[in-house]
Formats: structure tokens, sequence, C-alpha cells
């Protein structure tokens, strides 16, 4: 077998055509530093956290609630004061992850609170007491008002204009 004569590209051809210098775009590797944005990063990293942080409690209170059930095995057994001061510290270890656990819950809700932030768009609840003539009149003065057009002369005239 000999080897396969190179058949210029379509790109080469028409470089030839137009009777310029053909450049290979294909071969040239374009490496385009991508800057992440810092709050993104930050929310996929807290996330990443408190999905991790959520796991491990939720794992210390399955734990340590079968470890109390053996403790309290072995203290209703052996009737030992100690058996059952272990057991109580268990309990309050349990019990505090717990709260833990739900002081978690707050912290994330007050985070994503402060990352959203106020609304930038406040709202205003108004009450108008008037006839529709005249909120249209309010709204639409552009209708409604007087115009002032001045002559080449420099007179001011006043134009009424009429709704409708």
């Amino acid at each position: 077998m000999g080897k396969k004569s190179e058949k210029p590209r379509v790109g080469e051809k028409i470089a030839d055509a137009l009777d310029i210098e053909y450049e290979n775009t294909k071969d040239k590797t374009n490496i385009q530093k991508k800057e992440v944005n810092p709050i993104v990063k930050e929310s996929k990293e807290l996330e990443t956290d408190y999905t991790s942080v959520r796991s491990n409690l939720y794992s210390i209170i399955s734990k340590g609630n079968e470890a109390i059930d053996g403790i309290l095995e072995v203290a209703t057994e052996g009737d030992s004061p100690r058996a059952y001061e272990v057991a109580a510290q268990m309990i309050k270890t349990v019990a505090d992850a717990n709260k833990d656990l739900l002081d978690l819950h707050k912290k994330m809700k007050d985070i994503r609170k402060d990352d959203f932030g106020p609304s930038s768009v406040s709202h205003t609840n108004a009450i108008y007491v008037g006839s529709t003539k005249e909120l249209q009149e309010l709204v639409n003065q552009s209708r409604s008002a007087a115009r002032r057009i001045t002559h080449a002369e420099g007179d001011i005239i006043d134009i009424e204009l009429e709704n409708g």
C-alpha cells in the first residue's frame, strides 16, 4: 500500500481561489481561560458543605439512637449506675445533634435570604379617592392639560385639548 496523497481541503481551495493565505484553525488549539463567577462558586460550595454536614448529622443521630438502645439494655441488665450515666450522656449528645441539625437549616435559610438580599423592587399600596375623570386627568396629563405653543413672533398660545 502506498502513502495516501493529501487532498487539498475545502478551505485551502477557497483560499487559492481568493488568492489569500489559508489558515487552518482546526489545528490550533484555542484554550481560553474561563473565570468562574465567585458567587456561583461559593453557592455551589455552600450547597456541597450543607449536604455533607446534613448527611453527617443524620448519620450521627442514627448511630447515636442505636448506641442508646444498646446502652439502655446493658444498664437494665446490670443495674449499674455508671451504665445509666453513660446512657444519659448519649441521649444528651443525640439531642444536641438534633438541635445542630435544626440550627443548620436555620443558618442556611438565613444565608440564602442574605444572598438574595432585600428585594430591589418596592411595592406601594395606594388608594385613590376621586372620580374616574380626575384619575384619568392625573394619569394622562398630556391629553387633559393645557398645552402651550409658541408662535414665530414669540406669542404664547394656550390650547385646551379635549379628551376623546
